[in-house]
């Protein structure tokens, strides 16, 4: 009997052989890693590392783990980066966006920002050809990025404040909350970001904005209120949804 397996099924882990398989692969001390997974932190701070699409992203303790949700705004940012592009990932956490479009559009000048130090770390780790600022939305970018942003895309808290203590138990303990809470309707810095970008837009930019797939029209509304023509862009298979400005 594979007893790693084992242990991991009896503290409810869904994949636990697969589990087993990646904690046995790990240069670490198995059975510290597998007393950390059983006490309940996600197999991704365990091990450093999680897969976002093709691309395995390093994350530490504490850190927001990217959602499989989130490759659709990858993709996105990818399909339309060109040589030479500015991309800035707000709200990056450890940049999944970022690195994708960096690994698609090597020329591509890529920013990220975030407030947490922990994760702007893992981040400079996964696009080492990025500049990675902390600080809040667009105070912490430098302003020769003004009317310069080609690609600007964020996946936002987008959680609603009250709806917080119904995501599931890894996030709750183990990730920030400020990396999920939205305000009041979750769409709190979405708006801010959607009222800011006209300022930091290049004359074609475009901006792409991940949220719930209820989110979507109130969101579009934003995007016009900021003469903002908007698509909605959803992929039901990673039950992702996607609000995008086309120029």
């Amino acid at each position: 009997m594979d007893e790693v397996a084992a242990a991991l099924r009896a503290a409810g882990c869904v994949w636990a052989d697969e589990e087993a398989a990646i904690l046995r692969a790990h240069d670490g001390d198995l059975a510290t890693l597998l007393a950390r997974r059983v006490a309940g932190e996600p197999l991704a701070h365990v091990t450093g590392w999680t897969t976002f699409g093709q691309r395995r992203l390093t994350v530490a303790p504490g850190v927001f783990v990217p959602r499989p949700r989130t490759e659709l705004l990858a993709r996105m940012a990818a399909e339309r980066a060109r040589a030479g592009s500015v991309v800035v990932e707000l709200c990056c956490g450890v940049a999944p966006v970022a690195a994708v479009v960096a690994d698609a559009s090597a020329e591509s000048v890529v920013h990220g920002v975030d407030v947490d130090a922990a994760a702007l770390v893992c981040a400079t780790e996964n696009v080492p050809s990025g500049h990675f600022h902390r600080g809040d939305l667009f105070a912490a970018l430098p302003r020769t990025l003004a009317r310069r942003i080609d690609l600007l895309v964020a996946s936002p808290p987008y959680v609603p404040s009250a709806d917080l203590d119904l995501l599931d138990g890894d996030a709750r303990r183990h990730e920030p909350r400020s990396a999920h809470d939205g305000g009041p309707d979750g769409l709190t810095l979405a708006r801010r970001i959607v009222a800011e970008a006209g300022s930091w837009l290049a004359p074609h930019g475009r901006l792409l904005i991940e949220v719930a797939r209820h989110q979507a029209a109130v969101l579009a509304e934003a995007f016009a209120a900021a003469r903002l023509a908007s698509t909605v862009v959803r992929d039901d298979e990673l039950g992702a949804t996607v609000v995008v400005n086309e120029p």
